[in-house]
């Protein structure tokens, strides 16, 4: 490990030449924290992080988060002069650029080095929490020799300003989550000038207040880095480091104000900087005694990793390891016999409720299911006979207690995920995914298997009145990509789209589950929910209609065809539990389930907006406007969604 100054300052300079120099060329990003970070960034990949860069995925390396993600120039430079095969200087030269790995902002599918997408602010520190949850947890499974690493972040002023910092911080607090290293970039500026403009809090005294170990280094001298980091590495509390720097340091004439933060330096300026470092090389090129030294960074973490590949041969637990890490579900069989039961059965409850029955089987076989809820425990009916409480006494708990932080939660859960070994799920109401939209649009981006419950899903939660009651809410959630939007109609639905949601390794789930009681209404067939919508009932007199509903009201549609067969209008009932595995099917299948040739109509206790995709110029029966407070058979029947009321609906658009 290089520890002796007068070759640290050239290292961190290397850093800086690659920030200004790559967002000269694209004329476009964020040198000033690059910049101002390269000196602390240097002393913690050459002194503390363990890292592999010949193995990016070594399941016992530290976790390097860059939480000020607009700075993406800086983890790019370390990967790259540490020794990672991604990026090569060819990616940093065309930084920005459609066909180059080195993003706007970090991304985790571009480059395997890259631990979790950055850039909406304060979400880096709160994954963090998640991935340091996450060791904790395994270690408490699998020992130190296995398990043993940190997580240590790099965040600025907005990760700290945000409000999901407050709830990421008090969480890590609360669980004592003595891995996690916050290193604060405290270079007193924001983009639109000193932070004294919007901000006069006691940074130290709140995280201090938070459970956290506090302290504070001059970013720019690299003794008293490493003697900060050292600190907070041994102690048992969660840490954060203020280290006091100059944003741009080493741009004469622009370090240590606001104009440096997002913008080229200019080319006169980086003529200037580099006279200002006494660096020579050409652009984009580090001297040959630099970057040995950066290659060195790496050797003790190589050696760390033969000595743990070593320890893991002689592991009779590495193979679990290795299977959770790889993301692999242990056998299902057990599962799958136990929900084939389920359909001889006639089990009348609330699709919470069937998720609750489901989890019971699911977190009794897969050990990696961790869960959690909102502080709405017992509503989303989340936690299991297996799943006790992970806590700051006991990390090998598998329920996390998550307190009134939905958004923590979810940007949480997404770090599990990443981490690898776990798979989160959590649960709060549906209404309240707008808390954590951004999370789970994140969930969707990265990749990342996390399971969202989201219970009282509709007006059918009654009394609670429209603030409770999600009208727009499930469509919301299908827009965003890569995210799968189930909503079960039973029992039989509900463990169908757990069991989808748990198979599909690179794509987050939401559940969108009933607090008010459903009648089974499946009794065969396997798997059906996997192709997204299926033909329920078939029409026994000659088919005009189609109806296709979702969830509780996938009832009133089976009822609404009764009416309607009574009167010998042939009425087929499609069950669409998912969007988007329907859409995923070959087009003969969609035309099948719902033939053009029909009228066609659409029931479901939210927006109508988006139906139409499916039904045309059909009926959209829905509702458009907001809830109210009432119980939920006298909403249901206020808004039209009863079989009474939409029967006579279909009878005149078919007159």
């Amino acid at each position: 490990m290089t520890r002796d100054p007068t070759a640290l300052a050239p290292m961190a300079n290397a850093i800086r030449a690659l920030a200004m120099d790559a967002v000269q060329a694209a004329n476009s990003g964020h040198p000033g924290m690059p910049m101002g970070m390269a000196d602390v960034a240097t002393v913690l990949w050459s002194q503390f992080l363990k890292f592999d860069p010949s193995a990016p995925d070594w399941s016992d390396r530290d976790r390097f988060i860059l939480s000020a993600g607009h700075g993406s120039m800086l983890v790019y430079a370390l990967l790259n002069l540490s020794g990672y095969a991604s990026p090569t200087i060819g990616d940093i030269r065309k930084f920005r650029q459609l066909d180059s790995v080195c993003a706007g902002h970090p991304e985790n599918f571009l480059i395997p080095g890259v631990e979790c997408t950055t850039g909406p602010l304060g979400q880096g520190i709160a994954m963090a929490v998640g991935f340091a949850l996450a060791e904790r947890h395994l270690n408490a499974r699998f020992g130190d020799d296995l398990v043993d690493h940190h997580t240590w972040v790099i965040a600025g002023d907005g990760c700290l300003m945000e409000g999901i910092n407050h709830e990421a911080v008090g969480l890590a607090g609360t669980l004592g989550l003595g891995r996690l290293n916050v290193l604060w970039d405290d270079n007193k500026i924001t983009i639109d000038g000193d932070t004294s403009l919007s901000t006069t809090e006691d940074v130290l005294g709140r995280y201090s207040a938070s459970g956290w170990h506090v302290t504070s280094c001059d970013g720019h001298d690299f003794a008293d880095i490493a003697r900060a980091l050292a600190e907070a590495k041994a102690d048992p509390r969660p840490s954060l480091v203020a280290c006091r720097t100059v944003i741009g340091k080493g741009a004469p004439n622009k370090q240590g104000g606001h104009n440096v933060h997002g913008s080229p330096l200019g080319a006169d300026e980086i003529v200037a900087a580099r006279d200002y470092l006494g660096w020579s090389a050409a652009p984009f090129e580090i001297p040959a005694d630099i970057a040995a030294n950066w290659l060195a960074t790496g050797e003790a973490g190589k050696q760390a990793h033969a000595a743990w590949t070593a320890r893991a041969a002689a592991n009779p637990n590495a193979a679990e390891l290795a299977r959770r890490m790889a993301g692999d579900l242990p056998s299902t069989d057990a599962i799958e016999a136990e929900f084939a039961g389920w359909l001889a059965k006639s089990q009348k409850v609330a699709t919470r409720k069937s998720s609750e029955l489901a989890l019971e089987v699911l977190t009794a076989q897969i050990p990696e299911l961790v869960g959690g809820s909102a502080d709405l425990t017992g509503s989303n009916n989340t936690k299991t006979k297996s799943t006790p409480p992970l806590t700051a006494q006991d990390y090998s708990g598998r329920y996390v207690y998550y307190g009134i932080r939905e958004f923590g939660m979810a940007a949480a859960m997404n770090g599990m995920a990443l981490h690898g070994g776990i798979i989160p799920y959590g649960g709060t109401f549906l209404v309240f995914s707008d808390y954590c939209r951004n999370a789970i649009r994140l969930s969707a981006l990265q990749h990342a298997r996390v399971v969202y419950v989201l219970t009282h899903d509709s007006i059918g939660l009654g009394e609670d009145g429209p603030t409770h009651q999600p009208i727009e809410h499930v469509m919301s959630m299908r827009l965003i990509p890569n995210l799968q939007v189930f909503r079960p109609a039973d029992v039989i639905e509900t463990a169908e789209c757990w069991q989808l949601a748990l198979a599909s390794r690179n794509t987050p789930s939401v559940l969108a589950l009933t607090r008010q009681n459903l009648p089974q209404l499946r009794t065969s067939g396997e798997l059906l929910s996997a192709k997204g919508a299926y033909r329920l009932v078939a029409a026994t007199a000659a088919r005009k209609v189609v109806i296709v509903a979702t969830g509780s009201e996938v009832e009133i549609a089976v009822d609404t065809a009764k009416l309607l067969e009574a009167q010998g209008i042939g009425a087929d009932v499609v069950s669409m539990p998912s969007w988007e595995l329907f859409d995923a099917q070959d087009a003969a299948y969609r035309a099948d389930v719902l033939p053009a040739d029909v009228l066609r109509v659409s029931i479901e206790a939210g927006v109508t907006t988006g139906w139409q995709k499916y039904v045309g110029d059909g009926l959209t029966i829905g509702i458009d406007s907001f809830g109210a407070s009432a119980p939920a058979e006298v909403l249901y029947d206020h808004f039209g969604l009863t079989a009474a009321k939409i029967a006579p609906r279909i009878l005149d658009r078919l007159a």
